[in-house]
């Protein structure tokens, strides 16, 4: 199925939770904030939250600097 991530495309398979999603990126889910169809997704939630069809994505890193 289709999903937005970023303003990207991706096809990820249907089921796949936001856990699945950061894990396939290489992406920690402790340095990464998660908005689902304009809603903030839970870190807690991020093994649950299953995403649906075309959902509209867009994951914030944040990163460390001095």
């Amino acid at each position: 199925m289709n999903i937005f991530c970023n303003g990207k495309e991706r096809q990820i398979a249907e089921g796949t939770v936001v856990s699945d999603l950061l894990s396939s990126l290489n992406l920690s889910p402790e340095t990464v904030v998660v908005e689902c169809n304009t809603m903030i997704v839970k870190p807690d939630e991020y093994s649950k939250f299953v995403l649906p069809e075309d959902a509209k994505l867009e994951l914030i890193r944040f990163v460390g600097g001095g």
